[in-house]
C-alpha cells in the first residue's frame, strides 16, 4: 500500500479545498462525523467548531478524534489522523485568533467572499482547536493509489488479501 512521504503529506494538507471529516463520539456513544474546514500551521491541524455545535460538546466531553482528509481524483491521496483535540481558544475569545479563521476561510472560498463570511459571522463564537500532528500519541496514516510501474496489489494493505486468493498468492 503506497504511503505518502512527509513532504507529500505536507503538500497535500496545504492544498486548498480538501475537507477534514472529523469523527467524535456523542454523549450516547454514537459516532458523529462532520465535514469541516481546516488549516495546517506548523504541526497543528486547526479547525473551529462553533459553540452550539454538537462536535464542540463532544470535544469538551472526550477530546479524542478521528480525522480523514482525502480527495476525489487520482491519485486518491488520503491522510487519516487519530489524536487528541487541544482547545487553544475557548468560544468567545475569537478576537484573539480571528486572523487564523480568515486564513482557513480563504482556503475554501475567494478572498472577498472569505472576508465577508468571517466579518459577517464574527458575532458567532467559535473555539480554535488543534490536533498536534507531531505528538507521539497521534497516529497519522497515509495512502495513495499505486501509480504506473507500481504493483497494483498495493491498492490494499496485505492484511486484506485472504490466504489463497489470486493477489495474495502472487
Amino acid at each position: 500500500m503506497p504511503k505518502l512521504t512527509d513532504a507529500e503529506v505536507q503538500t497535500f494538507l496545504h492544498e486548498p479545498g480538501h475537507l477534514a471529516r472529523i469523527g467524535t463520539v456523542d454523549a450516547d456513544g454514537m459516532p458523529r462525523v462532520l465535514p469541516l474546514w481546516f488549516i495546517v500551521e506548523g504541526d497543528d491541524l486547526l479547525f473551529t467548531p462553533r459553540s452550539p455545535a454538537i462536535i464542540w460538546q463532544n470535544i469538551q466531553r472526550d477530546p479524542r478524534a478521528g480525522i480523514s482528509i482525502d480527495e476525489d481524483a487520482t491519485p486518491w491521496r488520503k491522510v487519516s489522523v487519530q489524536g487528541r483535540v487541544h482547545v487553544l481558544h475557548q468560544p468567545g475569545d475569537d478576537d484573539a485568533w480571528r486572523d487564523i479563521y480568515r486564513r482557513i476561510a480563504k482556503r475554501y472560498v475567494p478572498a472577498d467572499a472569505a472576508d465577508a463570511y468571517v466579518d459577517g459571522t464574527d458575532d458567532q463564537p467559535r473555539a480554535l482547536c488543534s490536533v498536534w500532528l507531531a505528538d507521539p500519541s497521534t497516529k497519522v496514516v497515509t495512502w495513495r493509489m499505486p501509480v504506473r510501474g507500481e504493483d497494483g496489489r498495493g491498492v490494499w494493505a496485505k492484511r486484506y488479501y485472504l490466504p489463497g486468493t489470486k493477489w495474495a498468492s502472487e
